[in-house]
C-alpha cells in the first residue's frame, strides 16, 4: 500500500455532446488520459444538471433527454495533471474544471 498525499483530483463537467474532432470530448478525454498513462479516470453520466447556458438538461422516463451532463474524475500526481491542463486548454470549449489536491492510497 503506496499512501500520497501529493496526488490531485480533476473534475471536468461538460455536456454529454460536447465534441472535439467529431468525437465526443469525454471519449476523447479518456482515450489521452490512456496515451498519458494517467494513474485513473472514470466517466460519470448524470441524470439531471445545468451549466453555463442555465437550460436544465434530465432523464425522462416519457422522453429521452440528450445532451445530459457528463463528469469525469481523474486523479494522479501534480506533474501529469499539468500536462493534461495544457491539453484541456486546447480541447474544452464549453465546461468546468475543478482541482483539488487529495490523500490518495493505490492498491497494487
Amino acid at each position: 500500500m503506496k499512501f500520497n498525499e501529493e496526488d490531485l483530483l480533476v473534475r471536468i463537467y461538460l455536456s454529454e455532446d460536447e465534441k472535439y474532432h467529431g468525437k465526443l470530448l469525454y471519449k476523447y478525454i479518456v482515450e489521452k488520459c490512456y496515451d498519458l498513462d494517467i494513474s485513473g479516470v472514470t466517466v460519470f453520466k448524470g441524470i439531471l444538471g445545468y451549466g453555463a447556458d442555465k437550460r436544465i438538461h434530465s432523464k425522462s422516463l416519457t422522453a429521452f433527454s440528450e445532451n445530459l451532463p457528463i463528469k469525469i474524475e481523474i486523479i494522479d500526481t501534480p506533474e501529469k495533471i499539468k500536462q493534461l491542463k495544457e491539453l484541456f486548454d486546447k480541447i474544452i470549449e464549453k465546461g468546468f474544471i475543478a482541482i483539488e489536491k487529495i490523500h490518495s492510497i493505490k492498491y497494487r
